[in-house]
């Protein structure tokens, strides 16, 4: 474990953060947002404004090329001040993906959409029948006259309705193992044969969720990102950072839920005193604070030593699995403390509830984080005897 200390750089990043979400005073707006299941279209369209979308970027795209750790930071505060989950208006594994394996003009189209703070794309890799299981993945890539012909079925596309293109995984029937046999193809959604359906969840009202089906869609075989036959591994390669963000998601929902439930605790009053004076309530922000603190620094040490170009696959399965648990239960634990009006849509404690129980399956379940990491720790251990 390193010892974390913030440059000054990144002391301000979250200073301006916390500038504008006391400025834009947004929580009544989310709440509106959350219970018509719409786009925060203003807040989002005001943090474009002030040019957090544009940090993650390379500076020869106009970016700050914004490091790992920093990211993971704002990421923590944004969500620590009550932003809805999946809503923020760019993405640096985006980003990532599409700069690690992208042709120049696949660059160029996701860098424009991203400059323009939209979602630059849809991961179309989930399908009805291969969760967990990539091995079953169906959609299939047919090659003819210099074109590619997608079919198939994705679903839990995370806002296909308003992303302009699916970096859409598909077989080629070309190799037996079907983990060699996955490329990723950039599918505009607008084209012939891309049919949308948004999917009702309990929660992540702001940020659509959708199944998307892919009948005849004809690409030009440029459409290719990276090497044909090695798409699953060019996932993998970036699925610790996938997984790495979905944790700072996590740390600050819990954080934020914290606060929440701290300062009730301190204001409530019951038999004639605050309930912060209660023994049981003590322990219950007291063991909260414990999973806050713990979260955040392993979430740091990660980041850090992923940045340093350290392989993380274990260590990042521990983090999924320990973050996406300890803040449901964090949170839980503050909707009990608030009791009653906590239960309601109008504390944030509800959204925040409903909102974080999905990250324990978003990015690899925490089961599979189990199936991912056990087998090398007892390799591990046993080498060591």
């Amino acid at each position: 474990m390193y010892e974390f200390s913030m440059t000054e750089e990144q002391q301000l990043l979250l200073e301006s953060i916390d500038e504008f979400m006391e400025r834009g005073n947004y929580l009544e707006y989310f709440k509106e947002c959350d219970r018509e299941h719409k786009y925060p279209e203003k807040a989002c369209n005001d943090y474009i404004e002030a040019g957090f979308h544009l940090l993650p970027l390379p500076e020869e795209y106009g970016g700050d090329n914004l490091d790992l750790v920093s990211n993971v930071l704002m990421t923590m505060r944004l969500y620590e001040h009550g932003w809805p989950a999946l809503a923020v208006p760019s993405s640096f594994l985006q980003l990532d993906n599409i700069l690690a394996y992208g042709s120049d003009w696949q660059k160029e189209a996701i860098i424009t959409e991203a400059q323009a703070g939209r979602k630059p794309y849809t991961l179309g890799f989930t399908e009805p029948q291969a969760g967990s299981d990539n091995s079953a993945m169906a959609t299939r890539a047919t090659h003819k006259d210099g074109k590619v012909i997608i079919n198939g079925h994705k679903t839990f596309n995370t806002g296909a309705t308003v992303s302009k293109y699916m970096m859409c995984m598909a077989r080629e029937y070309e190799n037996e193992n079907p983990y060699k046999d996955m490329s990723w193809y950039l599918v505009p959604l607008d084209a012939p044969g891309v049919k949308i359906t948004p999917i009702p969840k309990i929660g992540c009202h702001c940020m659509p969720t959708c199944e998307v089906r892919l009948d005849n869609v004809e690409l030009d075989e440029n459409a290719l990102v990276g090497v044909k036959g090695r798409g699953f591994y060019q996932l993998m390669k970036n699925f610790e950072t996938e997984r790495l963000m979905s944790c700072a998601v996590n740390v600050g929902l819990a954080k934020c839920a914290y606060n929440t439930a701290a300062a009730y605790a301190g204001q409530r009053v019951q038999f004639g005193d605050i309930i912060g004076k209660k023994q049981i309530i003590q322990e219950k922000v007291v063991d909260m604070r414990i999973k806050v603190i713990t979260m955040e620094d392993f979430l740091l040490d990660c980041a850090w030593r992923k940045m340093q170009g350290e392989s993380m696959g274990v260590d990042i399965s521990l983090l999924k699995r320990y973050t996406g648990k300890a803040a449901f239960e964090v949170i839980d634990d503050a909707m009990q403390i608030m009791g009653g009006i906590g239960y309601t849509q109008d504390c944030i404690i509800d959204r925040l509830w409903r909102d974080q129980r999905g990250f324990r399956i978003f990015a690899g379940s925490e089961e599979i984080m189990v199936h991912s990491s056990a087998r090398q720790l007892i390799k591990d251990a046993a080498a060591k005897k």
